[in-house]
Protein backbone atom coordinates (compact mmCIF):
# COMPACT_ATOMS: atom_id res chain seq x y z
CA UNK A 1 0.00 0.00 0.00
CA UNK A 2 1.32 3.77 -0.89
CA UNK A 3 1.66 6.01 1.62
CA UNK A 4 -1.63 8.08 -0.22
CA UNK A 5 -3.50 5.51 -0.02
CA UNK A 6 -2.44 5.09 3.81
CA UNK A 7 -3.12 8.88 4.35
CA UNK A 8 -6.75 8.22 2.76
CA UNK A 9 -7.68 5.15 4.67
CA UNK A 10 -6.56 7.02 8.05
CA UNK A 11 -8.08 10.64 6.90
CA UNK A 12 -11.54 8.96 6.24
CA UNK A 13 -11.17 6.53 9.53
CA UNK A 14 -11.07 10.18 11.50
CA UNK A 15 -13.27 11.66 9.57
CA UNK A 16 -16.15 9.13 10.15
CA UNK A 17 -15.32 8.83 13.97
CA UNK A 18 -14.20 12.41 14.85
CA UNK A 19 -16.67 14.16 12.19
CA UNK A 20 -13.75 16.07 10.14
CA UNK A 21 -13.20 16.44 6.88
CA UNK A 22 -14.07 13.56 4.61
CA UNK A 23 -12.03 12.33 1.95
CA UNK A 24 -14.90 10.88 -0.31
CA UNK A 25 -17.02 13.74 -2.10
CA UNK A 26 -20.40 13.24 -0.68
CA UNK A 27 -23.92 13.82 -2.96
CA UNK A 28 -23.57 17.62 -1.61
CA UNK A 29 -19.91 18.27 -2.10
CA UNK A 30 -18.90 20.44 -4.61
CA UNK A 31 -15.27 19.12 -5.82
CA UNK A 32 -14.05 20.23 -8.32
CA UNK A 33 -14.59 23.22 -11.43
CA UNK A 34 -18.66 23.24 -12.15
CA UNK A 35 -19.60 20.75 -9.24
CA UNK A 36 -20.25 16.76 -8.86
CA UNK A 37 -20.86 16.24 -12.79
CA UNK A 38 -18.40 19.18 -13.47
CA UNK A 39 -21.87 20.60 -15.42
CA UNK A 40 -22.78 23.09 -13.15
CA UNK A 41 -25.71 20.90 -11.31
CA UNK A 42 -25.82 20.62 -7.43
CA UNK A 43 -27.88 17.06 -6.81
CA UNK A 44 -28.71 18.97 -2.97
CA UNK A 45 -32.28 19.31 -1.90
CA UNK A 46 -33.47 20.90 1.66
CA UNK A 47 -32.13 24.41 0.26
CA UNK A 48 -34.09 27.57 -0.03
CA UNK A 49 -36.61 28.19 -1.91
CA UNK A 50 -36.71 31.87 -1.91
CA UNK A 51 -34.51 34.72 -0.10
CA UNK A 52 -35.87 37.07 2.30
CA UNK A 53 -35.16 40.63 2.28
CA UNK A 54 -31.22 41.28 2.41
CA UNK A 55 -30.26 37.98 0.96
CA UNK A 56 -29.88 34.48 3.25
CA UNK A 57 -28.04 34.73 6.19
CA UNK A 58 -24.71 35.65 6.28
CA UNK A 59 -22.33 32.87 8.20
CA UNK A 60 -18.84 34.17 7.87
CA UNK A 61 -16.92 36.77 5.18
CA UNK A 62 -12.50 35.91 4.89
CA UNK A 63 -10.45 38.67 3.73
CA UNK A 64 -7.38 37.15 4.10
CA UNK A 65 -7.99 34.74 1.60
CA UNK A 66 -5.37 36.30 -0.79
CA UNK A 67 -6.38 37.82 -4.94
CA UNK A 68 -7.96 35.88 -7.70
CA UNK A 69 -10.83 34.61 -9.43
CA UNK A 70 -10.75 31.00 -8.44
CA UNK A 71 -14.06 28.97 -7.17
CA UNK A 72 -13.80 26.56 -4.29
CA UNK A 73 -14.02 23.23 -4.37
CA UNK A 74 -16.23 22.11 -1.04
CA UNK A 75 -15.67 18.26 0.46
CA UNK A 76 -16.89 17.44 3.94
CA UNK A 77 -15.56 20.33 6.48
CA UNK A 78 -12.85 21.87 4.33
CA UNK A 79 -13.11 24.24 1.22
CA UNK A 80 -10.09 24.25 -1.23
CA UNK A 81 -9.23 27.10 -3.47
CA UNK A 82 -6.71 28.88 -5.22
CA UNK A 83 -4.89 32.37 -4.64
CA UNK A 84 -2.08 34.91 -5.14
CA UNK A 85 -0.24 37.28 -3.36
CA UNK A 86 1.65 39.65 -5.43
CA UNK A 87 3.09 38.23 -9.19
CA UNK A 88 5.39 35.83 -7.28
CA UNK A 89 3.51 33.68 -5.29
CA UNK A 90 0.10 31.95 -6.51
CA UNK A 91 -0.94 29.23 -3.98
CA UNK A 92 -3.30 26.52 -3.03
CA UNK A 93 -5.34 26.79 0.55
CA UNK A 94 -7.70 24.62 2.75
CA UNK A 95 -9.93 26.31 5.35
CA UNK A 96 -12.35 25.06 7.44
CA UNK A 97 -15.91 25.57 5.84
CA UNK A 98 -17.48 26.12 9.38
CA UNK A 99 -15.71 29.42 9.94
CA UNK A 100 -13.68 30.16 6.85
CA UNK A 101 -10.52 29.57 8.84
CA UNK A 102 -7.00 28.40 6.68
CA UNK A 103 -5.89 24.77 7.74
CA UNK A 104 -2.81 25.30 5.48
CA UNK A 105 -1.68 26.69 2.47
CA UNK A 106 1.02 25.10 -0.55
CA UNK A 107 2.77 27.69 -3.17
CA UNK A 108 2.43 26.31 -6.44
CA UNK A 109 4.55 28.86 -8.31
CA UNK A 110 4.52 32.15 -9.82
CA UNK A 111 1.13 34.13 -11.36
CA UNK A 112 1.50 33.24 -15.27
CA UNK A 113 1.93 35.98 -17.82
CA UNK A 114 1.91 39.64 -15.48
CA UNK A 115 2.08 41.51 -18.01
CA UNK A 116 -0.60 40.86 -20.15
CA UNK A 117 -2.82 43.54 -21.75
CA UNK A 118 -5.38 43.90 -21.28
CA UNK A 119 -4.43 42.99 -17.29
CA UNK A 120 -5.92 40.67 -14.93
CA UNK A 121 -3.39 38.58 -13.73
CA UNK A 122 -3.83 36.48 -10.57
CA UNK A 123 -4.93 33.06 -9.44
CA UNK A 124 -7.82 31.56 -11.70
CA UNK A 125 -8.03 27.77 -12.02
CA UNK A 126 -10.64 25.63 -9.59
CA UNK A 127 -8.84 22.34 -7.63
CA UNK A 128 -9.88 19.24 -8.36
CA UNK A 129 -10.38 16.77 -4.96
CA UNK A 130 -10.30 13.35 -5.72
CA UNK A 131 -10.53 11.68 -2.13
CA UNK A 132 -7.12 11.86 -0.04
CA UNK A 133 -5.73 13.80 -3.26
CA UNK A 134 -6.32 16.98 -4.69
CA UNK A 135 -5.15 18.16 -7.81
CA UNK A 136 -4.35 22.06 -9.02
CA UNK A 137 -3.17 24.39 -11.65
CA UNK A 138 -1.42 27.78 -11.11
CA UNK A 139 -1.90 30.50 -14.09
CA UNK A 140 1.65 29.80 -14.86
CA UNK A 141 1.25 25.82 -15.54
CA UNK A 142 2.38 24.23 -12.15
CA UNK A 143 0.45 21.27 -12.12
CA UNK A 144 0.88 19.96 -8.57
CA UNK A 145 -0.71 16.59 -6.67
CA UNK A 146 -1.09 17.92 -2.55
CA UNK A 147 -2.57 15.62 -0.24
CA UNK A 148 -5.88 17.34 1.21
CA UNK A 149 -5.09 16.36 5.12
CA UNK A 150 -1.51 18.71 5.23
CA UNK A 151 -0.86 20.22 1.28
CA UNK A 152 1.57 17.98 1.60
CA UNK A 153 3.28 17.66 -2.67
CA UNK A 154 3.37 14.51 -4.27
CA UNK A 155 3.92 15.12 -7.65
CA UNK A 156 4.80 18.16 -9.84
CA UNK A 157 4.51 19.51 -13.58
CA UNK A 158 5.38 22.09 -15.55
CA UNK A 159 2.94 22.84 -18.57
CA UNK A 160 5.13 25.17 -20.21
CA UNK A 161 8.80 22.97 -19.56
CA UNK A 162 7.62 19.34 -19.65
CA UNK A 163 5.02 19.60 -22.70
CA UNK A 164 6.35 22.85 -24.58
CA UNK A 165 3.06 24.42 -23.93
CA UNK A 166 1.76 27.41 -24.87
CA UNK A 167 -0.96 29.69 -22.72
CA UNK A 168 -3.29 32.53 -24.16
CA UNK A 169 -2.62 36.42 -22.85
CA UNK A 170 -4.27 35.67 -19.54
CA UNK A 171 -2.67 32.64 -19.13
CA UNK A 172 -3.43 29.01 -17.83
CA UNK A 173 -7.29 29.58 -16.39
CA UNK A 174 -8.48 25.53 -16.54
CA UNK A 175 -9.16 22.89 -14.10
CA UNK A 176 -7.92 19.81 -14.41
CA UNK A 177 -10.10 16.93 -14.89
CA UNK A 178 -9.94 13.33 -12.97
CA UNK A 179 -11.59 10.72 -15.50
CA UNK A 180 -11.20 7.54 -13.50
CA UNK A 181 -7.22 7.27 -12.77
CA UNK A 182 -6.17 9.65 -15.70
CA UNK A 183 -5.83 13.53 -15.23
CA UNK A 184 -6.51 15.76 -18.16
CA UNK A 185 -5.22 18.94 -18.85
CA UNK A 186 -4.28 21.33 -21.80
CA UNK A 187 -1.15 22.50 -21.86
CA UNK A 188 -1.59 23.96 -25.83
CA UNK A 189 0.75 24.26 -28.67
CA UNK A 190 1.65 21.62 -31.15
CA UNK A 191 3.65 19.21 -28.95
CA UNK A 192 0.87 18.12 -26.99
CA UNK A 193 -2.14 20.42 -27.15
CA UNK A 194 -4.02 17.90 -24.64
CA UNK A 195 -1.99 15.40 -22.16
CA UNK A 196 -3.61 12.16 -20.12
CA UNK A 197 -1.38 11.59 -16.76
CA UNK A 198 -1.08 9.30 -14.34
CA UNK A 199 -3.27 10.93 -11.63
CA UNK A 200 -1.34 8.64 -9.03
CA UNK A 201 2.36 9.60 -10.32
CA UNK A 202 2.16 12.34 -13.25
CA UNK A 203 3.46 9.73 -15.40
CA UNK A 204 2.68 11.09 -19.06
CA UNK A 205 0.05 8.21 -20.41
CA UNK A 206 -0.78 10.38 -24.08
CA UNK A 207 0.14 13.23 -25.77
CA UNK A 208 -2.21 14.58 -27.97
CA UNK A 209 -1.17 17.14 -31.00
CA UNK A 210 -3.97 18.89 -32.11
CA UNK A 211 -3.96 19.54 -36.01
CA UNK A 212 -3.13 23.55 -36.09
CA UNK A 213 -1.18 23.25 -32.42
CA UNK A 214 -4.03 25.36 -30.49
CA UNK A 215 -2.76 27.86 -28.03
CA UNK A 216 -4.83 26.44 -24.71
CA UNK A 217 -7.34 29.22 -24.30
CA UNK A 218 -9.23 29.27 -20.85
CA UNK A 219 -12.19 27.09 -20.90
CA UNK A 220 -12.18 23.05 -19.23
CA UNK A 221 -11.98 20.04 -20.01
CA UNK A 222 -15.05 17.54 -20.11
CA UNK A 223 -15.97 14.09 -20.41
CA UNK A 224 -18.43 12.36 -22.69
CA UNK A 225 -19.82 9.49 -24.33
CA UNK A 226 -21.39 9.50 -27.84
CA UNK A 227 -22.02 6.29 -29.75
CA UNK A 228 -20.31 4.10 -27.72
CA UNK A 229 -16.70 6.24 -27.78
CA UNK A 230 -15.73 8.09 -24.90
CA UNK A 231 -13.61 11.10 -25.69
CA UNK A 232 -12.18 13.99 -23.81
CA UNK A 233 -13.85 17.55 -25.06
CA UNK A 234 -12.18 20.99 -24.95
CA UNK A 235 -12.49 24.57 -26.21
CA UNK A 236 -9.50 26.10 -27.60
CA UNK A 237 -8.16 29.13 -28.86
CA UNK A 238 -9.70 28.18 -32.61
CA UNK A 239 -12.41 26.28 -31.45
CA UNK A 240 -13.48 23.37 -29.60
CA UNK A 241 -12.03 19.57 -30.57
CA UNK A 242 -12.75 16.27 -29.62
CA UNK A 243 -10.04 13.77 -29.10
CA UNK A 244 -10.03 9.63 -28.04
CA UNK A 245 -9.92 9.33 -24.08
CA UNK A 246 -8.27 6.27 -24.56
CA UNK A 247 -5.34 7.22 -26.49
CA UNK A 248 -5.92 11.32 -27.21
CA UNK A 249 -6.25 10.86 -31.15
CA UNK A 250 -7.59 13.73 -32.93
CA UNK A 251 -11.48 13.20 -33.67
CA UNK A 252 -13.09 16.17 -35.07
CA UNK A 253 -13.39 20.06 -34.44
CA UNK A 254 -15.74 23.44 -34.32
CA UNK A 255 -14.40 26.73 -34.96
CA UNK A 256 -17.32 29.04 -35.22
CA UNK A 257 -18.06 29.92 -31.87
CA UNK A 258 -14.29 30.82 -31.89
CA UNK A 259 -14.29 33.08 -34.42
CA UNK A 260 -13.33 36.45 -33.71
CA UNK A 261 -12.90 35.44 -29.63
CA UNK A 262 -9.77 36.72 -28.40
CA UNK A 263 -10.62 34.45 -25.27
CA UNK A 264 -12.76 31.29 -25.16
CA UNK A 265 -13.51 30.51 -21.03
CA UNK A 266 -17.03 29.14 -21.14
CA UNK A 267 -16.89 25.50 -20.39
CA UNK A 268 -18.75 23.33 -22.86
CA UNK A 269 -22.26 21.80 -21.90
CA UNK A 270 -22.40 18.34 -23.64
CA UNK A 271 -25.65 16.02 -23.31
CA UNK A 272 -26.72 12.95 -25.58
CA UNK A 273 -24.02 13.66 -28.45
CA UNK A 274 -24.58 17.50 -28.42
CA UNK A 275 -22.44 20.07 -27.43
CA UNK A 276 -23.01 23.72 -26.83
CA UNK A 277 -20.27 26.07 -26.77
CA UNK A 278 -20.09 30.26 -27.00
CA UNK A 279 -17.72 32.75 -26.56
CA UNK A 280 -18.60 36.78 -26.62
CA UNK A 281 -17.37 37.53 -29.59
CA UNK A 282 -18.05 34.17 -31.62
CA UNK A 283 -21.70 33.49 -30.34
CA UNK A 284 -23.22 30.55 -29.63
CA UNK A 285 -23.63 26.91 -31.28
CA UNK A 286 -24.63 23.57 -30.86
CA UNK A 287 -23.43 20.77 -32.83
CA UNK A 288 -24.45 16.91 -33.14
CA UNK A 289 -21.96 14.29 -32.72
CA UNK A 290 -22.59 11.73 -35.68
CA UNK A 291 -20.10 8.47 -34.75
CA UNK A 292 -18.98 5.99 -37.46
CA UNK A 293 -16.74 3.41 -35.55
CA UNK A 294 -14.06 5.23 -34.47
CA UNK A 295 -14.69 8.46 -36.78
CA UNK A 296 -16.71 11.49 -35.35
CA UNK A 297 -18.26 14.10 -37.19
CA UNK A 298 -19.33 17.67 -35.77
CA UNK A 299 -22.62 18.11 -37.79
CA UNK A 300 -23.59 21.79 -37.06
CA UNK A 301 -26.85 22.33 -35.39
CA UNK A 302 -27.39 25.91 -35.35
CA UNK A 303 -25.59 28.83 -34.54
CA UNK A 304 -26.52 32.62 -33.46
CA UNK A 305 -24.96 35.47 -31.73
CA UNK A 306 -28.37 35.70 -29.83
CA UNK A 307 -27.74 33.01 -27.34
CA UNK A 308 -25.65 32.52 -23.80
CA UNK A 309 -22.51 33.72 -24.50
CA UNK A 310 -20.93 35.49 -20.95
CA UNK A 311 -17.70 33.96 -19.56
CA UNK A 312 -19.93 32.59 -16.90
CA UNK A 313 -21.16 29.72 -18.71
CA UNK A 314 -24.11 28.00 -18.85
CA UNK A 315 -26.20 24.91 -16.99
CA UNK A 316 -28.74 22.67 -19.01
CA UNK A 317 -31.77 21.98 -16.45
CA UNK A 318 -34.22 19.14 -18.72
CA UNK A 319 -34.34 20.29 -21.90
CA UNK A 320 -33.63 24.23 -21.81
CA UNK A 321 -30.12 25.78 -21.24
CA UNK A 322 -29.69 29.05 -18.99
CA UNK A 323 -27.22 31.41 -19.41
CA UNK A 324 -26.88 35.00 -19.80
CA UNK A 325 -25.77 37.79 -21.92
CA UNK A 326 -24.80 41.27 -21.63
CA UNK A 327 -28.99 41.37 -21.77
CA UNK A 328 -29.55 39.43 -18.85
CA UNK A 329 -30.37 35.85 -18.15
CA UNK A 330 -31.70 33.63 -20.85
CA UNK A 331 -33.63 29.92 -21.17
CA UNK A 332 -33.30 28.36 -24.91
CA UNK A 333 -34.16 25.38 -25.92
CA UNK A 334 -31.31 23.15 -25.60
CA UNK A 335 -31.43 21.26 -29.02
CA UNK A 336 -33.78 23.67 -31.36
CA UNK A 337 -31.53 27.25 -30.57
CA UNK A 338 -35.54 28.80 -29.40
CA UNK A 339 -35.37 31.36 -26.90
CA UNK A 340 -38.20 31.01 -24.23
CA UNK A 341 -37.65 34.25 -22.46
CA UNK A 342 -35.06 36.88 -21.51
CA UNK A 343 -34.71 39.03 -18.84
CA UNK A 344 -32.09 42.08 -17.84
CA UNK A 345 -32.44 40.70 -13.60
CA UNK A 346 -28.86 41.43 -12.46
CA UNK A 347 -27.28 41.34 -16.39
CA UNK A 348 -24.26 39.49 -17.31
CA UNK A 349 -22.99 36.56 -14.78
CA UNK A 350 -21.56 33.01 -13.74
CA UNK A 351 -24.74 30.51 -12.27
CA UNK A 352 -25.07 27.43 -11.28
CA UNK A 353 -28.04 25.36 -10.15
CA UNK A 354 -29.73 23.24 -7.23
CA UNK A 355 -33.48 22.01 -6.66
CA UNK A 356 -35.09 24.20 -9.37
CA UNK A 357 -33.15 27.09 -9.04
CA UNK A 358 -30.49 29.34 -10.49
CA UNK A 359 -27.78 30.60 -8.56
CA UNK A 360 -26.72 33.88 -10.83
CA UNK A 361 -23.33 36.03 -9.21
CA UNK A 362 -23.50 39.17 -11.56
CA UNK A 363 -20.46 40.79 -13.14
CA UNK A 364 -21.44 43.53 -10.89
CA UNK A 365 -21.25 41.84 -7.81
CA UNK A 366 -25.03 41.01 -6.89
CA UNK A 367 -26.25 37.60 -6.31
CA UNK A 368 -29.93 36.40 -7.65
CA UNK A 369 -31.92 33.64 -6.89
CA UNK A 370 -34.15 32.91 -10.00
CA UNK A 371 -36.39 29.89 -10.58
CA UNK A 372 -35.45 27.46 -13.13
CA UNK A 373 -38.26 27.29 -15.30
CA UNK A 374 -39.07 27.83 -19.15
CA UNK A 375 -42.54 29.42 -18.96
CA UNK A 376 -40.74 33.12 -17.34
CA UNK A 377 -38.29 34.80 -15.05
CA UNK A 378 -39.12 34.46 -11.57
CA UNK A 379 -37.15 36.08 -9.64
CA UNK A 380 -37.21 34.62 -5.41
CA UNK A 381 -34.55 36.99 -4.20
CA UNK A 382 -31.62 39.18 -4.74
CA UNK A 383 -28.82 40.55 -2.48
CA UNK A 384 -25.14 42.01 -2.45
CA UNK A 385 -22.49 40.88 -0.43
CA UNK A 386 -21.17 43.34 2.10
CA UNK A 387 -17.66 45.43 2.11
CA UNK A 388 -17.39 44.18 -1.54
CA UNK A 389 -13.57 44.44 -2.80
CA UNK A 390 -12.08 47.60 -5.38
CA UNK A 391 -12.56 45.74 -8.57
CA UNK A 392 -10.63 48.34 -10.78
CA UNK A 393 -11.03 47.43 -14.07
CA UNK A 394 -12.12 44.14 -13.05
CA UNK A 395 -15.55 42.48 -12.79
CA UNK A 396 -16.83 40.03 -10.01
CA UNK A 397 -16.58 37.03 -12.40
CA UNK A 398 -15.66 33.77 -10.02
CA UNK A 399 -18.68 31.38 -10.24
CA UNK A 400 -20.82 30.51 -7.01
CA UNK A 401 -20.51 27.29 -5.43
CA UNK A 402 -23.49 25.41 -3.56
CA UNK A 403 -22.31 23.11 -1.40
CA UNK A 404 -23.93 21.61 2.12
CA UNK A 405 -26.43 23.96 2.30
CA UNK A 406 -24.13 26.61 1.53
CA UNK A 407 -23.93 29.35 -0.77
CA UNK A 408 -20.00 30.22 -1.47
CA UNK A 409 -18.86 33.58 -3.86
CA UNK A 410 -15.60 34.76 -3.99
CA UNK A 411 -14.44 37.87 -5.25
CA UNK A 412 -10.81 38.88 -5.67
CA UNK A 413 -9.78 39.14 -1.79
CA UNK A 414 -12.48 38.42 -1.02
CA UNK A 415 -14.59 34.94 0.14
CA UNK A 416 -17.93 35.12 1.55
CA UNK A 417 -20.46 31.79 2.66
CA UNK A 418 -23.96 31.91 3.39
CA UNK A 419 -26.93 29.68 4.81
CA UNK A 420 -29.31 28.30 2.03
CA UNK A 421 -30.70 25.71 3.76
CA UNK A 422 -34.41 25.32 3.77
CA UNK A 423 -35.76 26.34 7.49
Amino acid sequence: MDSCAKVSRRTLLVGLGLGGFATAARAADWPQWRGPQRNGISPETGLLKEWPEGGPRLLWHARDIGFGYSTPAVVGGRLYVLSNQGAENEFVQARMVKEGKQAWATRLGKVGNPDQQPAYPGSRSTPTVDGARLYALGSDGDLVCLETASGKERWRKSLRQDFGGQPGVWAYSESPLIDGNVLVCTPGGAQATLVALDKRTGKTLWKSAVPGGDQAAYASPIVLEAGGLRQYVQFLQKGVVGVDANTGKFLWRYDRTAQNSPANIATPVAHNGYVYTASGRGGGGLVRLKVTGTSVEAEPVYYTTRLPTSIGGSVLVGDYLYGTTSGGLMCVGFTSGEVKWQERGIGAGSLCYAEGRLYVHGENGQVALVEATPEAYREKGRFTPPDPPERGRSQAWAYPVVANGRLYIRELGSLWCYDVRGR
